[in-house]
């Protein structure tokens, strides 16, 4: 099975369950929402991050309304997205404003949970790597936020020209504080948007490894290994990314063959 997912045409852009990817925790969909459409579902057994990506919504979950989410036009806008944190056992819907993208980030729920609003004003923002490796970073439901069970958000923009997710990382190994068991998607998009971007992931072994090539809305699945993204000349690179696994914790270990260029620093 491919680790990349295509993007459609329509309402739904692309979906990932854990009966698809062959895993145990992420879910994650991106759909389109022209103005005056609504999207409805139940939680059920697994809590949800609603990440405006561009538009505006009102999401209501159980009777209570969270009104006027989302104020880009574009993900490559230098502005944090709204989002919205649902645990599990409650009926949302959403519902747009105007022309909308919006993804839906899940993980297993254990429940006890409060809803949370998140203001993309509030969300920490910054900047890692040095040179060609530059990248910029916002957190949306980062590990240090208690809101969820298992969730972790971010989004992250790749100047044109430049690496990401580099050194090649992994986290796929249950071994806190060294390294910690995370599936994770990649939802992608590029600027301009005919553009396209690389990603590969690998083990050490090579018992896995895979080159994308990876164009606006298509999504990378990570099960295991390492996983660098590159933006060609011309072209940004914008990647969402939701990650979850037995705990909700991020420790990554560098692959060793390329960890020589950080410490040369």
């Amino acid at each position: 099975m491919s680790l990349l997912v295509k993007a459609r045409a329509g309402r739904e852009i692309c979906e990932v369950t854990p009966e698809s990817a062959g895993w145990t925790h992420v879910g994650f969909k991106a759909l389109r929402l022209a103005a005056g459409d609504s999207e409805s579902l139940d939680t059920g057994t697994r809590e949800l991050c609603v990440v405006v990506l561009t538009g505006t919504v009102d999401i209501i979950v159980a009777g209570e309304r969270y009104a006027a989410l989302g104020s880009r036009n574009s993900v490559f806008e230098e502005k944090s997205p709204d989002a919205l944190y649902v645990p599990g056992g409650l009926a949302v819907t959403i519902s747009a404003s105007r022309d909308s993208e919006v993804a839906l980030c899940s993980a297993p729920s254990k429940g006890g949970k409060a809803v949370k609003r998140l203001d993309g004003a509030s969300l920490r923002r910054s900047v890692r790597g040095q040179g060609s490796n530059t990248r910029y970073v916002c957190d949306i439901l980062p590990q240090d936020d208690p809101a969820a069970d298992h969730l972790l958000v971010v989004e992250v923009i790749t100047p044109a020209g430049h690496s990401s997710s580099y050194p090649p990382h992994k986290h796929d190994r249950d071994a806190a504080p060294e390294e910690t068991l995370l599936e994770e998607t990649y939802y992608h998009r590029l600027n301009p948007p005919q553009g396209f971007a690389f990603q590969r992931v690998y083990t050490d072994d090579r018992s896995l490894d895979e080159a994308c090539a990876v164009e606006n809305h298509d999504v990378v699945m990570v099960p295991r290994g390492y996983h660098p993204c590159v933006a060609p000349h011309g072209y940004d690179l914008y990647y969402l990314n939701v990650m979850a696994g037995p705990g909700r914790a991020w420790h990554f270990k560098n692959d060793p063959a390329h960890e020589w260029m950080i410490q040369a620093r």
